[in-house]
């Protein structure tokens, strides 16, 4: 994590205040919540809706920190004490990690974006690449103008390869976020639906994410999804250094044969055809995020060989394709982290060919911020389930309501449950489950679904 002397930081950003009596304090890590104050670092305050961080300053030095930001406009910062005055705490902040950043000649940054897949992909990404280097990642959903910056001033000095997931809800976002990142390797997971509501249209996400190239290095190489033709035919009109991944042939890595096991799927890529790879992570979507990880790894220097090996063992972010057991035998896939449109086809369609159970069930909520049309994105989604692979269909939410209408063009209505409490849904559900089900449970974040999961899961 970055360690330097408030003397060294006042060289890094503008501070508008006289701290020649703290220039040799020095300052470890950065943090924005005082109640983790305790072992030297920078607190910086930020003046939110509900509450205003300069409340929590004096807080946080007697806990511990070494020093604290505070933002000019804020009337009354405290006298006598190792306070550094800056005209924006956020975008001092910001400035803080790109100058540190600007530091780590010796860190190779890979950037993500994607309307779906950047976690999945950052784990893997990282996963693969720590079979030789020193790795950090992002940690939890540290991916905003906040959370980025923080992650970037967590690297220590020694890592070799820092995986770097950027998140976006609007148009510029991920131009700031690329930025302060400055990557060396940037990955476009995909071109989905989500930010519908902000961005209108999935022309200006593709805009959008594009933005990521702003801040790759001059030598640096864009990776994406290339079956994508919105992200294809944009990135004609430039000379940035790209690679790419998908099903189609066209792609410089892409996969040969796929198949879906009950712990996984196994693959064959088209750079390394007799090596058959094991990702123990369901769904075909993710050995897509997959081969975009490999390119990455490739670019590092990773052999085929080596990734089959790290490949093997990757672990995920909770709630991604994660199983659960479930009452009486049963199984649950708990995907509840987030959904979209493309991502939720994508699970369900994973249910469907998913072998070895004696029924399936899906569990799907409402989808967030897909704007206008969200009602016919929800029935489109119950439209594409087969009625001949699940057995039914269980709905929550007021937009789940618009899945169950479209799954009843292949379901008869017998087979599918719509509801707006959860509890009258895992009762129901518990009344189905005899044993060897697989229970399928997506949807968006804020929805909460994995609580019917929770309610379902203890052996009995």
């Amino acid at each position: 994590m970055m360690r330097k002397t408030i003397e060294q930081i006042a060289n890094m950003i503008k501070i508008e205040n006289d701290v020649e009596q703290y220039r040799e304090r020095m300052v470890q890590g950065v943090i924005i919540d005082s109640r983790k104050a305790g072992n030297g670092e920078l607190f910086v305050p930020f003046q939110g809706e509900n509450t205003d961080g300069h409340h929590y300053v004096k807080q946080a030095l007697a806990q511990g920190a070494a020093a604290a930001l505070w933002q000019k406009d804020v009337p009354n910062p405290p006298e006598n004490l190792p306070i550094l005055i800056v005209e924006d705490t956020l975008k001092a902040l910001q400035q803080l990690a790109k100058a540190y950043r600007n530091e780590l000649s010796a860190t190779t940054v890979i950037g993500i974006t994607g309307s779906n897949g950047k976690t999945t992909t950052k784990d893997i990404t990282a996963g693969l690449l720590s079979a030789r280097f020193k790795v950090q990642k992002t940690e939890g959903n540290y991916n905003n103008h906040i959370g980025l910056p923080l992650t970037l001033l967590s690297l220590r000095k020694d890592t070799e390869m820092a995986v770097i997931e950027m998140g976006m809800s609007n148009k510029g976002e991920i131009e700031l976020l690329t930025n302060i990142a400055s990557p060396d390797l940037a990955i476009i997971t995909n071109i989905g639906e989500s930010h519908l509501q902000d961005l209108g249209s999935r022309e200006a996400i593709a805009q959008a994410k594009l933005e990521i190239i702003a801040g790759l290095s001059a030598d640096g190489t864009l990776i994406y999804h290339g079956d994508e033709p919105l992200l294809t035919e944009a990135l004609e009109e430039t000379d940035v250094q790209t690679k790419t991944f998908g099903f189609g042939e066209s792609n410089d890595l892409h996969a040969l044969k796929t198949e879906t096991l009950q712990d996984g799927s196994r693959f064959i890529v088209n750079a390394a055809p007799d090596i058959e790879f094991f990702l123990p992570v369901l769904g075909r979507h993710n050995v897509s995020n997959a081969m975009a990880a490999m390119l990455a790894a490739q670019a590092a220097g990773l052999s085929f060989e080596e990734m089959k090996t790290a490949l093997a063992s990757i672990e995920l972010t909770k709630m991604r394709m994660e199983w659960v057991d479930g009452i009486k035998g049963s199984k649950f896939i708990n995907d509840a982290y987030n959904a979209s449109p493309t991502s939720m086809k994508a699970a369900i369609e994973l249910a469907e060919k998913m072998p070895g159970f004696d029924r399936k069930i899906l569990v799907l909520g409402d989808m967030l911020e897909l704007g206008l049309d969200e009602e016919l994105f929800h029935y489109q989604v119950g439209q594409s389930i087969d009625g001949e692979a699940i057995d039914y269909v269980f709905t929550f939410g007021r937009l789940g309501q618009f899945i169950a209408a479209g799954a009843k063009t292949s379901l008869d209505e017998e087979r599918i449950f719509a509801f707006t409490d959860k509890k009258e849904l895992a009762e129901k559900l518990r009344s189905l489950i005899s044993g060897n089900e697989l229970i399928l449970v997506k949807a968006s974040r804020g929805v909460r679904l994995e609580e019917v999961i929770e309610a379902l899961s203890h052996q009995e």
